[in-house]
């Protein structure tokens, strides 16, 4: 039995509550694979599905055109689970996934997981609830696209992103890396950037970007619930 992919199942949140017997079972059907920097996982349309598991590093899956333009949809790190959609609707891989670093990723073959799930009802609960989240996490991506500002979909963006009132700016986070996942350009991203520190909403810096005033940046996303704000942060 794979011990590693035990520790590295057991660590992801995708499977929380799931019991220890049943872990073991899906870790017998995982196969370890290795990425570096810049390697293609696999493209959108490619015929071959399964279900990945990050271990180690961070990925990206985007859409991208026939001119080269590309949408990210999302950034994938460590105990993240992706490609589930993949799986369930009877189509080839959605989107393309590319290492921004050397990663380490979980396989499991669609075959496996439909054989699992026919087997393991509680685990097929489990998975229902996280793709429900996650058609959750896309409906937000096209509410930000078509109707907010490239400074309120940043805005959102860092509060989403950040801990302890800053982001962490991992070598791979360029801001033309960014630009892509917001729907922008570097120019157009950078621009808004200076605006929100102008504001004193953000510092940026090198490494991170810290915030300054989390109740105004919350305010300019559009988000709700966020504190009492001083009219120069109001929308």
């Amino acid at each position: 039995m794979n011990d590693e992919a035990i520790r590295a199942l057991t660590a992801v949140p995708y499977f929380a509550g799931v019991n220890t017997a049943l872990i073991e079972t899906i870790a017998r059907h995982t196969t370890r694979r290795e990425y570096d920097a810049g390697q293609v996982v696999f493209l959108e349309g490619e015929p071959e599905v399964a279900i990945y598991i990050v271990q180690q590093g961070w990925l990206k899956a985007a859409k991208i055109s026939s001119d080269g333009r590309e949408q990210v949809l999302h950034f994938l790190g460590p105990g993240e689970v992706f490609n589930a959609i993949g799986v369930f609707v009877e189509a080839t891989n959605p989107a393309t996934v590319i290492a921004l670093e050397p990663v380490i990723v979980w396989v499991i073959e669609k075959h496996v997981i439909l054989k699992l799930l026919d087997d393991h009802p509680e685990l097929a609960r489990v998975v229902i609830r996280r793709l429900a989240g996650r058609v959750q996490q896309l409906v937000s991506m096209v509410e930000d696209l078509s109707l907010r500002t490239i400074e309120s979909r940043l805005a959102r963006y860092l509060v989403e992103q950040s801990t302890a009132d800053q982001l962490q700016r991992p070598r791979w986070a360029t801001q033309a890396e960014l630009a892509n996942r917001l729907g922008t350009v570097p120019d157009v991203l950078n621009r808004a950037l200076r605006s929100l520190a102008k504001d004193q909403l953000i510092r940026v810096e090198r490494h991170q970007i810290q915030i300054l005033d989390l109740n105004g940046l919350e305010a300019k996303a559009g988000l709700e619930n966020s504190g009492s704000l001083s009219s120069s942060n109001n929308l």
